[in-house]
């Protein structure tokens, strides 16, 4: 067999067969257990616009991003920029790389579509709520206290709630982002195939944390512990979540909103733990990787502090996120089980 050929033939096949096939076969399961328990299906972020919109839109200007700086690095005359742009974009733009990072976003959006949308059935399929043994838990690990007490006495309720509600909240933005630059600015295309693959066993996983122990988190069941909190965007966005969960109770039908709470396990963790993760593996830049294990841990102590996450929640966090890295190292063929490195299709195109 000609490896050159393959690889230049189907690059994507190698990186997002697997991960195009898991994802599709996890929106199947959403749509089967939308239509057996008449449930609608919603599109979870249409206050931002679309997400079939809103994701090309990103991966668009991270494109220009990309190219730009490319461009000026050859120092063209301004006749020049035209045809040294063109140049840049044919010589690193090839359809085999689109074709990759298409299947990447198609792969990413169907998972996400189906975790959103399933997490939204939660309340109608188990209704049985464990917050009161994940309460347990919690008083158990901060020796008798609510946790979230402890960190508003230690830390304080002022610049610490301002702070840590920029982190938490920074997440909406960190995860279209951190995606698009995966795929568009990395030359190697195996490792962005690998972190959105392991974006999409995060949601799978998520999923069925969710299922497996339904709960709402401390915010919802021991409100009274928080409401020493300043107003933030954290506490809107609890508030709307809220709302939003209560229109969906009601009438399902009559609600373009998903219902968005579930305490067990912390996706927020386990999302950028992961990406923590690979930017440790793939050896990114030391302060890179610094501000990344930084960002983890200040999530993790946000999830608690605002009352979203038990503290279980955390630990379970973690072994979703670095169990979705292995996976998703297998499925696009960065280890073959039991961890023998291989080969695999990569383009690297030129500067």
């Amino acid at each position: 067999m000609n490896t050159k050929s393959a690889r230049e033939i189907s690059p994507w096949r190698g990186l997002f067969g697997i991960p195009l096939i898991t994802t599709v076969t996890f929106m199947g399961l959403m749509l089967i257990t939308a239509v057996i328990n008449g449930l609608p299906v919603r599109d979870p972020d249409g206050f931002l616009g679309p997400s079939y919109v809103r994701l090309p839109l990103i991966v668009l200007l991270v494109m220009i991003a990309d190219v730009v700086p490319r461009v000026f690095a050859q120092r063209p005359s301004v006749k020049g920029m035209l045809g040294t742009a063109g140049a840049v974009i044919k010589s690193r733009w090839t359809l085999h790389r689109i074709a990759a990072i298409t299947a990447g976003m198609a792969s990413f959006y169907l998972a996400y579509v189906a975790y959103r949308n399933l997490k939204s059935f939660l309340p109608f399929l188990r209704d049985r709520l464990t917050d009161s043994m994940l309460v347990t838990t919690d008083r158990w690990f901060a020796g008798g206290n609510n946790p979230g007490d402890v960190l508003h006495s230690v830390l304080g309720t002022g610049f610490a709630a301002e702070l840590l509600s920029v982190v938490y909240v920074s997440f909406l933005i960190f995860v279209p982002v951190s995606l698009a630059v995966a795929m568009v600015w990395s030359d190697d295309l195996s490792r962005g195939a690998w972190y959105v693959s392991a974006l999409c066993f995060n949601w799978i996983l998520g999923t069925a944390a969710y299922y497996l122990l339904p709960s709402l988190g401390p915010i919802y069941v021991e409100e009274s512990s928080f409401t020493d909190l300043p107003v933030t965007a954290t506490s809107d966005l609890q508030d709307s979540l809220y709302d939003n969960r209560l229109a969906v109770l009601v009438d399902p039908h009559a609600t373009e909103s998903v219902q968005g709470i579930a305490a067990f396990a912390s996706l927020h963790v386990s999302i950028v733990f992961t990406a923590a993760l690979m930017a440790q593996l793939v050896r990114l830049p030391r302060p890179v990787r610094w501000l990344m294990w930084a960002y983890v841990a200040l999530t993790a102590l946000a999830t608690v502090y605002f009352g979203w996450h038990y503290i279980l929640d955390v630990p379970a966090g973690l072994a979703i996120g670095g169990l979705s890295v292995w996976l998703a190292a297998l499925a696009t063929g960065i280890i073959r089980f039991p961890g023998r490195r291989r080969e695999i299709a990569m383009l690297r195109p030129t500067a």
